[in-house]
């Protein structure tokens, strides 16, 4: 016979998984609000949640809500801290809690001490690269509570043992849970506290340019070839521009390499992922174009005006998590095409498989492939 508090539990985990949604992120019928890491995450961490008092719990890339949402409906955890670095994760989360009830229950922080500050229990979503893990660990390390336990759960093709030696670097125990339905959690106790290593830095002489990066910032402090295809094209790009946007920024390359090579252009920075605004505003300030670059966290580029930017560059991504998804970048099409002025110029690079330019003709204007390698494809678009 099955214990009434454990039934009662699951039933309310159901119900409140059911009312999650993906909004305002892109749905598809292999996309999801709620995903098994999430479910094991909540299991494993459930007997430690239950101890915590106000403020003792944090979350770190949280999806859509179901980690923060289920310490709090499942647990009663209140007053729980929350760092996401996607605006569209914060986003969906809010429109969720207001769904299920539950606004308030939350606090939104940056990665910081702030986030770590006495914390128990820090359940993370595993980010997709090694250097966006290694400064959860220093963070959480740093300001949490002696006794904190830090979960990192993620699909089990994409864990890797460099993970564990991450997590070793800043916390004395690291160990894994079993596998549930192609998930696992890492589970990390005995903080090692230190100061915080990012952002980094890189000089790359090839364009006398320093490169800083937070740990989830695309590229790290490399420039990657598809960024590299694009700068190849700066001298070709609406010459009598008089405001830039870069669209997706990343670190800021582009739009440091526009505003240098151009002192009468005004240029703008957006991105929703916070890593990528901290590293962008970095970027410029190391390389004295602090005061000409404004660089803000925003989605498809909402807080900029409809045909008020006459250059728009975009290395736009194709990824949504792990999943390829081909329609990815159209979100930022479309913003390039609201936000140009008849006559404007929307300049891109992506992946030659993907074959955007009948959806940037659509979206923006007529499209010209300007150069093609089996590997990416530069196009300029011309807002109608």
């Amino acid at each position: 016979m099955s214990d009434p508090s454990t039934a009662e539990t699951a039933m309310s985990a159901v119900d409140l998984f059911d009312r999650l949604r993906r909004a305002p992120d892109v749905e598809a019928p292999d996309l999801v609000a709620v995903d098994a890491t999430d479910r094991l995450l909540l299991d494993e961490a459930a007997d430690l949640l239950v101890t915590c008092r106000p403020g003792e719990v944090a979350v770190v890339d949280d999806n859509y809500g179901a980690l923060t949402l289920g310490a709090a409906a499942l647990h009663r955890n209140a007053d729980v801290r929350v760092h996401q670095d996607l605006l569209v994760g914060e986003l969906a989360l809010a429109r969720n809690a207001e769904r299920t009830g539950l606004a308030g229950c939350y606090r939104q922080l940056p990665l910081g001490p702030e986030l770590g500050d006495g914390a128990r229990v820090v359940l993370v979503q595993a980010p997709k690269g090694l250097e966006a893990l290694r400064e959860i660990a220093e963070v959480v390390a740093a300001s949490a509570a002696p006794d904190v336990t830090l979960l990192v759960g993620g699909r089990v093709k994409h864990m890797t043992h460099a993970m564990n030696d991450v997590l070793g670097a800043s916390f004395t125990d690291v160990s894994a849970t079993l596998a549930r339905q192609k998930s696992r959690v890492l589970v990390a106790r005995g903080p090692r506290p230190g100061s915080s290593s990012f952002p980094r830095r890189q000089e790359h002489a090839d364009l006398g340019l320093t490169v800083c990066a937070h740990g989830a910032a695309f590229a790290g402090t490399k420039i990657d070839i598809g960024t590299r295809a694009l700068l190849g094209s700066v001298d070709r790009m609406a010459p009598s521009a008089g405001t830039a946007l870069d669209l997706g920024c990343g670190t800021g390359v582009l739009a440091a390499v526009l505003a240098r090579s151009r002192p009468g252009l005004a240029v703008l920075a957006v991105d929703q992922s916070a890593a990528a605004v901290a590293s962008a505003t970095a970027t410029a300030a190391v390389n004295g174009l602090g005061d000409r670059i404004r660089v803000t966290r925003d989605d498809a580029a909402a807080s900029i005006p409809d045909g008020s930017v006459d250059l728009v560059v975009c290395n736009p991504p194709f990824h949504l998590g792990a999943a390829v998804v081909p329609t990815a970048a159209d979100r930022l099409f479309a913003a390039a095409g609201r936000v140009l002025r008849p006559g404007g110029e929307l300049w891109t690079v992506y992946n030659s498989a993907l074959r955007h330019k009948p959806t940037l003709t659509r979206l923006v204007g007529p499209t010209h492939v300007v150069d093609r390698t089996p590997k990416f494809t530069v196009t300029v678009s011309t807002r109608r």
